[in-house]
Order: structure tokens, then sequence, then C-alpha cells
């Protein structure tokens, strides 16, 4: 290769051209123009045909860079690692192997997390609630109400994970009483029910004398009353009611008043 007064380089043997060059390092055009543009790659001059011109040198140092860019080096410390000596050279790759090792273990993590959403309900509540809302699916329950129980338990187990513990086992116990069972599916179904229903004021008569005789029976009495924080949490956290539920609400505060 020949510079003739800083003119153009005129070809010689041994010289390719940048498609050549990109071809024998297994990289594209592009991405050889990338690397001379971020400073990694030798920029030759051009020819007297206006064409640049690769040395064997060249080749060398484009398959540095391919094989470094390939194992995760970011392209900012290739530029300082094909200017190391041995020494600096192994302790930044050691460096950049811990950095790609910790990158790994987060994405190995993210994999699991995204991996969970596939198990629906469980991946947001404990497993003693998903099994009793598996449980109420079975019972006959409506996918409304086993929604609102859901959000209800999403909401009281990131608010206080003990007292949500506490109620979550009684009320799995609670289901398996016949009883308890037929007044939630009542229940479940006056939903849909005008607030002007009869069976209304049934249904609030049958849960309360239900409620009253398990307090009676239970050598541990009712569960803890739920602070004010997680009472408002679980009675507005479903975001579903209906004229019937309002009035099942308020007969059953009539009922409390008249202590019946």
């Amino acid at each position: 290769m020949r510079v003739s007064g800083g003119g153009p380089v005129e070809r010689g043997p041994g010289m390719i051209t940048i498609g050549q060059l990109a071809a024998y390092a297994g990289v594209t055009i592009k991405a050889v123009r990338h690397y001379h543009h971020r400073g990694l790659l030798q920029e030759p001059a051009r020819d007297s045909s206006g064409y640049r011109r690769y040395g064997a040198q060249h080749a060398v140092d484009l398959v540095k860079i391919r094989t470094l860019a390939a194992a995760g080096v970011p392209l900012a410390r290739i530029r300082e690692l094909l200017a190391a000596d041995a020494g600096v050279f192994a302790a930044a790759i050691a460096e950049i192997d811990r950095g790609l090792r910790e990158r790994a273990e987060e994405l190995r993590r993210t994999r699991e997390r995204i991996a969970g959403l596939g198990a629906g309900d469980r991946l947001f509540v404990s497993e003693e609630v998903a099994d009793f809302l598996d449980r109420l699916g079975r019972l006959g329950v409506s996918q409304r109400g086993v929604r609102m129980e859901r959000d209800v338990w999403i909401l009281m187990q990131s608010a206080s994970p003990e007292q949500a513990a506490i109620w979550i086992a009684d009320k799995r116990d609670a289901m398996g009483d016949p009883e308890f069972q037929a007044i939630y599916l009542a229940y479940d179904a006056a939903f849909d029910w005008s607030p002007d229903d009869p069976r209304l004021e049934a249904l609030a008569e049958r849960s309360g004398r239900w409620l009253a005789k398990r307090r009676r029976g239970s050598e541990a009495g009712a569960p803890p009353v739920l602070d004010a924080r997680i009472a408002a949490l679980a009675g507005t956290g479903a975001g579903i009611s209906s004229p019937a539920w309002t009035r099942l609400a308020e007969i059953a505060v009539e009922r409390r008043s008249r202590g019946g």
C-alpha cells in the first residue's frame, strides 16, 4: 500500500473491500460502519477509485471486536480492551463476566415471574386463599363472586398478612358447614334480586342466626375485628355491588340496632 503526498491510497496486493471484510468476519457491512463510527475499528483512507481498502490488521481487529461483542461485552468497553495488556484484559473480562452472571440471574427471576402469570390467582394470593377460591368455583359461586373474593383477599393480604391469615382460616372452616355454603350461594344469587325482594329479609335473618350460632359454638369466639383501614379496603376493594346487596347490608344494620 502506498500513500502519495497525503492523497488517496493506491490499491495493493491483499487489500479487500468492506463487503469482503464483513463477510470474512461474519458481520454485516452496516456493523463495520458502526464500528468505524464508534471508533472501534480504524477507518482506512480511500484508494484512487474512491473505495476504502482493508488489510489483514483490519480483519484481525474486526474478528476481535465481533468476538467480544458476541460475548456480551458492551461496545463502550471494547476499545479499552483491545488496547489493554494481558493482566488488565483478564481483570476487565472477569468484571464483565460478573455483570453478565448478575444479569442472567435477574433474567431468570423475571422468567419465573412471567411463568407465574400462568398460575392465575395463585400468583396474587396465598395458597390458602387460592384453594378457597377454587372451592367457591366448585361449589357453584359465580365468576363475579369469585373475582370479588379474590380482589378483597389481595388487598387484605397486602395490607395485613397476619389478620388475613386468621380470617381465611376462619372462612375455610366455615365453608365446611353446609348451612354456610347455602347462605353463601344465596348471597351470590341475591346480587341480581330486586331490593324489594322479600327473600332478602329471610336471607338476612338466616345469616344472623347462623352467625350467632357459630359465635356461641366457637371456643375462640368470632375472628378478630378488622381495623378500620383493612375494613375499608375489604368493603370497597372489589368495586362491585348491587341494589339488593346494599339492601341486605341495611337490613343487617337494622337487625343489629334492634338486637335481633
